[in-house]
């Protein structure tokens, strides 16, 4: 006679469960990537407000009746359409975690530092606001290069 006190598996998966170290199921995303993708999503929120910021400038929210987008150069206003589309495009990217949205992401950062330093005609030419994007894009290559070596190893 056979013994019928263990219940028998029913799913493929329930066969390997005394194999199991834990109860948890391996995971296979290292915590680099982890890091990685929140500083994706942290800097999709950030480019979400900047774009939605340059927007509201395009809009006219919050200005003067004579000092809306057409009172300002031209230059200023083509930087602002070109930020208020090129950042809401990469804060989309960014949150999807796409490849894409990193690319269209250092356009956008390098061109914001380019404008603050090179033009400063345009906005003001803050440094403060150069240093503070090459460092994020710092923060991002060496996440990216950690989280590469994370998936080789």
């Amino acid at each position: 006679m056979t013994d019928q006190t263990q219940p028998r598996p029913r799913q493929p998966g329930e066969m390997l469960e005394p194999v199991r170290a834990s109860g948890k199921s391996p995971d296979p995303v290292g915590a680099w990537t982890r890091y990685l993708i929140l500083f994706l999503r942290v800097m999709a929120a950030i480019w979400l407000v900047k774009g939605l910021y340059h927007w509201a400038a395009v809009c006219g929210v919050g200005a003067e009746a004579d000092g809306g987008f057409q009172a300002h150069t031209a230059a200023w206003q083509t930087a602002t359409v070109l930020f208020a589309i090129l950042d809401l495009v990469a804060a989309v990217g960014l949150w999807l975690a796409a490849p894409w949205g990193a690319v269209v992401w250092l356009t956008s950062a390098v061109s914001t530092a380019v404008v603050d330093l090179f033009f400063p005609q345009i906005y003001g030419g803050s440094i403060l606001t150069a240093l503070t994007v090459l460092a994020l894009l710092g923060v991002y290559l060496l996440l990216a290069i950690l989280a590469a070596r994370e998936r080789l190893a």
